[in-house]
């Protein structure tokens, strides 16, 4: 096909851009408004002298970079809806899959989850040219958006193209990432760890802005994750991608867990030297022993000797009599400490179990090894092709999702850093690896790790096999992925059944919930649910109107029901559960207290009731409920758990406001909730 042509002339400012790039590459710049010549830089490189110029400093400065910084702060007034239709063991589960614009979730998870994440994993779009960066732009009016030229998932959230060519292809990438890794942050233990996985396109200023997020001494490796296969374009075969490793407050942080402890058997004593000069240590009768009866005297010849004061006499597994050594010993100060009662842990803070003498008449150590130190270079973890290979064993195709990561890399990330009840978290959870090594991790050590997938509905291609297959957006993919791989982990024949798309409410039916042990015995426990939350506008009326256009009539109908009409208790229950700063993975029971619906959150912490005609009499029937006194959940604050003990009522309750006859009628209910429950703060939507 010919060309069809511009009928217009060169641009004489781009050519002369041009020509001025190939002469000095670093002059040119990104502007708010494109690709421009730094002109400061240019007058350097045609001078002999220092050129007056703006303040030099060590940062990181692009264009957006207080746009940025403005966006993680400004606040917001969106909510999280539960599905329940989407979710598997609802009531029970302690897992999260939301749904929606991760900026605005890490906002929404500020009060619930400050301090509570020991691990995020995230894997960003690593910005090649060929994918999509969002668009946080949150002043942008209805003709502007009507006018974008971006593409949108199902929300309304503005996903842009950022091809190489752009004008700010670097900035806009560093504007999307800034204030998400800002929030991150927050939520994380003072212990907790984030894992990125990045490739060349934005390592170096990933680094750059890591270092100013999360500060430069809290950096802990950039590992390179060696590729099996290479990428055979260009002049060099890419084999490797990243992954950058951040601490929140390296000071607290400990040594990474190994997979599984391990024994480790050393000798105590080395060759004489300036390191290991000679010195003596007298050890008391008793001392396990473990060879044939023997007398040994004299020295124990070889490089590392040991002279001996007496005779070594062991009888029975043991030293049988006190004997002075002389050696060049390696753990003198834990060897003394240990023969007088001592409890030992090496430098990693790692048990020693004992100290004990082998048949060739040396000391030796015995100690359990927790902790590892993994190389820089992480090999035999697969790339995005076992991974697909490992979505083929779930949903019969490979070709659902492009690049996902394979779980034997995730779950040595998990295992590095958490303990069996930490939580995890991915808010860019893509195919829902993450979750899928979390849930397979606790299935083979008995854990109960929680985690939180927080992912965009981006729209999948309609020529694509996930489309195809009945997904028609990225979300939908992820939460079968979890579906499907909590059943495989649940049943004896470990596979799912079939390949084709089933529905959470008929899969997951009236399932229990179970564990599946190392040795391969099924029991309870494996929490193979997920409470599904979609992010959404605000549970309350939006106001529209100038105060002078509204009537008498309007005013009267507004503030009678503030909340919207499509929206559900659950719907409320959820909002109060982030204002109040709940984790929404608390349990959840529904109870009749004198006719009226009651949401009992993680047994007294919250009480919610939405219905009508709340009056003195409910109040007395709330505050002396039937049955057994409920207990304080152990996720709650130390603080609220010696609350909960010392009393069966509330410690927080929630009321429609529009469920009170009159101002009077509220009033009387609070004076009356103070006498029968003093330590009960109520609050009303």
């Amino acid at each position: 096909m010919t060309d069809k042509l511009d009928l217009q002339t060169a641009d004489g400012v781009s050519l002369n851009v041009e020509r001025i790039a190939a002469l000095f590459p670093h002059c040119v710049t990104e502007t708010a408004e494109g690709k421009a010549i730094d002109f400061d830089l240019l007058r350097q490189e045609l001078s002999a002298d220092i050129v007056e110029g703006p303040k030099e400093r060590y940062r990181l400065e692009w264009p957006g970079k207080r746009e940025a910084i403005v966006t993680a702060n400004m606040p917001t007034t969106n909510t999280l809806r539960p599905v329940r239709e989407d979710s598997v063991n609802f009531d029970t589960t302690e897992n999260l899959y939301i749904e929606g614009d991760n900026l605005e979730v890490l906002k929404l998870l500020q009060e619930s989850y400050l301090g509570k994440v020991k691990m995020i994993y995230i894997d960003p779009p690593y910005n090649t040219g060929n994918d999509f960066v969002y668009r946080d732009n949150f002043a942008q009016d209805s003709d502007e958006y009507k006018a974008d030229s971006g593409m949108t998932d199902e929300l309304g959230n503005r996903l842009v193209a950022n091809p190489e060519t752009a004008g700010r292809y670097h900035s806009d990438w560093l504007t999307m990432m800034y204030p998400r890794l800002k929030l991150a942050r927050n939520l994380l233990t003072e212990d907790g760890v984030i894992f990125i996985s990045i490739d060349d396109n934005e390592v170096h200023n990933l680094r750059k802005m890591c270092d100013e997020v999360f500060g430069e001494v809290n950096v802990i490796i950039n590992f390179i994750w060696e590729l099996p296969r290479g990428i055979n374009a260009g002049y060099i075969s890419k084999a490797h991608e990243y992954v950058l490793v951040y601490a929140k407050n390296i000071s607290t942080l400990k040594l990474f867990h190994k997979d599984y402890p391990e024994v480790s058997i050393e000798r105590c004593n080395k060759k004489i030297d300036a390191r290991h000069p000679e010195s003596s240590i007298q050890f008391p009768a008793g001392v396990e022993y473990e060879g044939e009866d023997k007398v040994i005297e004299g020295v124990i010849q070889g490089s590392e000797s040991i002279r001996i004061e007496g005779k070594m006499i062991f009888q029975n597994g043991r030293l049988s009599e006190p004997v002075t050594l002389y050696a060049g010993w390696t753990m003198k100060d834990m060897i003394q400490n240990w023969l007088r009662g001592e409890e030992i842990t090496d430098l990693k803070g790692q048990k020693i179990k004992r100290f004990f003498f082998k048949e060739n008449g040396r000391l030796y150590s015995e100690k359990t090894i927790e902790f590892d130190s993994p190389k820089s270079i992480l090999r035999g973890f697969g790339d995005s092709q076992s991974a697909r290979k490992e979505m083929f064993e779930l949903f019969k195709s490979e070709d659902f999702f492009d690049y996902p990561k394979p779980l034997s890399l995730l779950k040595k990330f998990v295992t590095f850093q958490t303990k069996k009840n930490d939580i995890i978290l991915d808010f860019f959870s893509g195919s829902c690896s993450t979750a899928h090594a979390v849930m397979q991790l606790n299935s083979e050590d008995g854990g109960n790790r929680k985690f939180i997938m927080v992912q965009l509905p981006e729209k999948t291609d309609e020529k694509s096999e996930a489309y195809k297959a009945g997904y028609k957006n990225i979300c939908e993919i992820g939460k079968e992925r979890i579906r499907r791989a909590g059943k495989k982990l649940t049943t004896p024949s470990g596979s799912p059944e079939g390949g084709e798309k089933e529905s959470a409410p008929n899969l997951f039916e009236n399932a229990e919930s179970v564990q599946l042990l190392p040795s391969g015995e099924v029991g309870r426990g494996l929490d193979i649910g997920f409470r599904v939350f979609r992010l959404d506008t605000s549970n309350m009326q939006d106001v529209y109107y100038r105060p002078q256009d509204y009537t008498q009539e309007m005013m009267n109908e507004l503030f009678a029901n503030h909340i919207k009409p499509d929206r559900t208790p659950d719907d409320l229950v959820a909002q109060v559960m982030l204002d109040w700063g709940l984790p929404l993975s608390l349990p959840i029971e529904q109870v009749s207290i004198a006719g009226k619906t009651v949401y009992k959150v993680a047994g007294n912490a919250l009480y919610c009731c939405f219905d009508e005609g709340i009056d003195e009499e409910f109040v007395r029937a709330l505050t002396s409920p039937p049955g057994s006194r409920p207990h304080p959940s152990p996720l709650l604050e130390e603080r609220e758990q010696e609350r909960g003990a010392a009393s069966a009522l509330p410690l927080r309750i929630v009321f429609h406001d529009y469920a009170f006859a009159n101002d009077t009628a509220k009033e009387n209910v609070r004076q009356l909730l103070k006498q029968l429950s003093a330590d009960t703060e109520m609050r009303v939507v």
